[in-house]
């Protein structure tokens, strides 16, 4: 039934008449994705052309952004203009400007344009394609094997009447993780962000990774999309409603801006769980499959305040009552009587003064009045929210790219779970929101700083508390796949408080050096700190981990977990 549904969806939207020129999206990458947001940041106001709250961006939009910013008083430093020159040669067909040509291309026709290893473009026909490559080779104390990544693939976009875009990414990757992620995917049976998987050289993993969508204007206003991939809700280093560190999932996306208005839906499909063989590793089987339904709707109050509602549905079995784009999931839950898993809440940015953004997000889970405040009782196991608060400071202290960002996210006890199966905030056996689940609290501080035009500094350090687990039949609150109702759930209707169960603590600290040799061509140099005290731990887990890293047209991975 999903499945006729979407290619409906798809079929519909795509024969749309009255469809209008516009690109493709830019996958979600922090580093890049922060070039674009600071310079709204250092403006003091909300771009006038796409709200941030939900990314990713599509390129025409932000091309047009970047035009804006070409024609103003904004852009003063040298680095400020290579970061400028940079995003407005990786998005060229769109932008209005004159954009560079390579100085030396390739066999005459290779790399004429710095982003693009090939490029066709005529009045009916845009395409760019380009390798993804990732070679990186690391060492850890006491760790027998090299650690190493090894990705090759390619991506390719375009547009086709200049009406509909694509794009298309797939790699294949073999890769051997540091201590603390490899027990992270022994833990779950999942590697983070990605899917299906293999054995690799004992300890290693394999995967073959694959995103895709494609994209149309229903009208001036309305835009669609059909693919797979990652979408993230907020302003943050991490979200609490929608995050990119579960693997890529289907899904229809509608986007309408009208005036200071912005209302995005989005429905999709994702899988509850997996089966695995005698190995622990993920076999050839028909996945339990679950629906999600988003909507968030978005305002700018002023010129520098956003403030966002939504509201996510996570479902069991398809229904069509979830299609609505306007409806209130929460009364539709009533009326058909059933235990869908409904979370609703708000997040918001305001870029209070030129340079500075405060941004937070607020999750609700279940809501009863009395527990809520504490009038039937402390810490009931039905008080389940989740809070961020955060702060970014562009050109800190008056020093030029120099960015700061201070960050704290909590989640209560429970969030996230469900009591009937397949209904968990999922997706692929990881979290849809934050890597730690639920019952936490964590401080996130990243120092960014581009002392000269090529060269990418950033040091990110966080510190999480979190309750864990004593044995798998044991559940008090973290792990989001687990059932809230099981017998041997916490200890009873009050008394629950975050870190509950085992406790831990985690310093984190990574220093990462990005040089770009040329466009989307980087060398980086990263070197991580961590350590892990808990209750169940005679002394500290200590570790480091350096790695050199090569990578053309792929997102830095990053540890921090």
């Amino acid at each position: 039934m999903k499945n006729k549904l979407l290619f409906a969806c798809s079929i519909l939207l795509f024969f749309s008449e009255n469809t209008f020129g516009q690109g493709a999206y830019i996958p979600y990458n922090r580093d890049y994705y922060h070039l674009i947001e600071r310079f709204e940041i250092l403006e003091g106001k909300n771009n006038p052309i796409f709200h941030t709250g939900f990314k990713p961006f599509r390129r025409d939009q932000v091309a047009s952004y970047l035009d804006t910013l070409a024609t103003g008083n904004l852009i003063q430093s040298n680095v400020d203009r290579f970061n400028l020159n940079y995003l407005s040669n990786d998005n060229w067909e769109f932008i209005d400007r004159e954009t560079e040509n390579s100085k030396r291309p390739l066999l005459g026709g290779l790399y004429r344009k710095p982003s693009d290893f090939f490029h066709y473009r005529d009045s009916i026909f845009d395409f760019h394609i380009n390798p993804v490559i990732y070679l990186s080779g690391g060492m850890e104390p006491n760790q027998e094997n090299f650690r190493m990544r090894n990705s090759r693939g390619v991506e390719f976009r375009g547009s086709i009447d200049r009406k509909v875009s694509f794009y298309t990414y797939f790699t294949t990757t073999q890769t051997i993780f540091p201590s603390w992620v490899k027990d992270y995917v022994e833990q779950n049976g999942a590697v983070p962000g990605e899917g299906f998987w293999k054995r690799y050289e004992g300890e290693g993993y394999g995967y073959f990774s694959a995103m895709g969508h494609v994209n149309f204007n229903i009208s001036k206003s309305i835009q669609a999309q059909f693919g797979h991939d990652r979408n993230f809700v907020g302003e943050g280093y991490r979200s609490l409603i929608i995050s990119d560190f579960s693997n890529p999932y289907v899904f229809v996306k509608l986007n309408t801006k009208i005036w200071k208005f912005n209302l995005t839906n989005l429905w999709s499909q994702k899988t509850a769980d997996v089966t695995y063989d005698f190995a622990g590793r993920p076999t050839d089987d028909r996945y339990p499959q679950k629906w999600f339904s988003h909507h968030r709707l978005g305002i700018n109050i002023g010129k520098n305040l956003n403030v966002g509602v939504f509201e996510s549905v996570m479902k069991n079995e398809f229904d069509w009552n979830y299609l609505n784009p306007l409806i209130f999931y929460r009364w539709v839950e009533h009326q058909l009587g059933t235990p869908d898993k409904v979370m609703l809440g708000t997040d918001l940015k305001w870029n209070f003064t030129p340079g500075m953004q405060l941004y937070g997000q607020f999750v609700l889970d279940e809501f009863v009045f009395g527990e809520f405040f504490g009038i039937d009782g402390p810490n009931s196991i039905r008080n389940k929210h989740a809070l961020q608060a955060g702060y970014k400071y562009i050109n800190a202290f008056k020093v030029s790219n120099l960015d700061l960002q201070l960050e704290y996210n909590q989640v209560r006890p429970y969030t996230y779970q469900e009591k009937f199966e397949n209904q968990s905030f999922t997706n692929y056996r990881t979290p849809l929101a934050h890597p730690l689940g639920a019952n936490f609290r964590e401080a996130v501080a990243i120092v960014r700083y581009q002392p000269v035009p090529r060269l990418f500094t950033n040091m990110t350090m966080l510190y999480q508390y979190f309750g864990d687990d004593p044995s798998e039949d044991v559940n008090f609150g973290k792990n989001v796949l687990k059932n809230r109702m099981s017998p041997n759930t916490g200890i009873g209707l009050f008394g629950n408080v975050i870190g509950q169960g085992v406790e831990n603590r985690v310093l984190l600290a990574n220093l990462n050096l990005s040089y770009m040799i040329r466009q989307n061509v980087f060398l980086d140099l990263s070197q991580t700190f961590r350590t892990r005290t808990a209750e169940d731990l005679d002394s500290p887990a200590n570790t480091s981990f350096t790695q050199l890293s090569l990578r053309v047209n792929m997102i830095r991975n990053d540890f921090n977990y």
